[in-house]
């Protein structure tokens, strides 16, 4: 069975290279999460992404696919995941009592 509901993530792209600038490489993955169509949020250390569990994995994976494609040496990616079992998991929900 799919997890049928909305999954709150976080994506942080490590790369441990020396070929260009690593803002440059994780300037190319978040263009990827842009162009996704999920909704989600740059921050200076990851970026927070909501959606189904198979759109996130599926991101995840086009990520580090580009970055194979794109001979990126190596990198760390890290995911976490915030699931809820009855219901949908946001972001706004988190932080709402904040702004």
């Amino acid at each position: 069975m799919q997890h049928p509901y909305i999954i709150n993530a976080s994506i942080q792209l490590v790369p441990l290279v020396k070929d260009k600038h690593p803002y440059i490489w994780i300037d190319e993955a978040i263009e990827i999460i842009q162009h996704s169509g999920l909704k989600h949020e740059v921050g200076a250390f990851s970026t927070t992404v909501e959606g189904y569990y198979d759109e996130i994995m599926q991101l995840v994976n086009e990520i580090n696919s580009y970055l194979v494609e794109q001979k990126c040496h190596e990198w760390i990616c890290n995911v976490q995941l915030q699931l809820r079992a009855e219901n949908d998991m946001t972001a706004e929900e988190k932080v709402e009592k904040y702004k």
